[in-house]
């Protein structure tokens, strides 16, 4: 091979992984961040190019003695192009399951909230922990045998002081073990740090 057939190869390469990454991911994408980091918009940014997205958000819907928390709904409600379609549930197994288009789901942090009040943790009721198990399993499942482009954002909780609550590190210690295990089964993981984007591991295909 000549060194000019050399440059073109490797000339046509970068362009197909330019290309590939303006399709958008074509497996399982995990998006890290703490607070207000940015993670949303940059998930939001990494499905943008397809043409039709499911938005899952299986945190706690809009409520009128919370306006806070419905002014935030509101404004994810805002960006979302005309083109995706809303999905409000915490049964992300069966999502995944019957999933035929791209999912985006935010947040996982918001789904461990919710799950853990519905399986009792929140008030120690006799068997939370399995029920918990459970639930958990049945999602990690559908996540590891879903054959659509996903992207799922999830806070990163691991990085602050002990909460000084039973409830509060129950979620850290809920949340911090799914994010290992989702991360382990994404084909990238990326953290986003007050607006910029650190990938922690990457497609080979890109």
């Amino acid at each position: 091979m000549t060194k000019l057939t050399q440059r073109l190869a490797a000339a046509l390469e970068v362009t197909a992984r330019q290309l590939r990454r303006l399709s958008g991911p074509e497996g399982k994408v995990l998006v890290l961040g703490g607070v207000r980091s940015g993670k949303s918009r940059h998930a939001e940014h990494l499905m943008a190019s397809h043409p039709e997205v499911v938005y899952v958000a299986p945190g706690y819907p809009a409520a009128d003695d919370d306006p806070e928390w419905a002014a935030r709904i509101a404004q994810h409600q805002a960006r979302r192009p005309a083109n995706w379609r809303t999905e409000e549930t915490t049964d992300l197994a069966t999502t995944l399951r019957k999933a035929s288009r791209p999912l985006l789901i935010d947040c996982l942090g918001t789904w461990v909230s919710r799950v853990l009040g519905e399986v009792g943790a929140w008030d120690q009721t006799a068997g939370w922990e399995q029920r918990l198990d459970e639930r958990l399993e049945d999602f990690l499942a559908a996540w590891v045998s879903a054959h659509v482009p996903i992207v799922a954002v999830s806070n990163e909780v691991g990085m602050g002081v002990v909460p000084a609550t039973f409830s509060g590190r129950v979620f850290r210690d809920v949340l911090g073990a799914l994010n290992s295990r989702v991360a382990a089964e994404a084909d990238s993981v990326q953290l986003v740090v007050a607006g910029h984007v650190v990938r922690l591991t990457e497609d080979a295909r890109r």
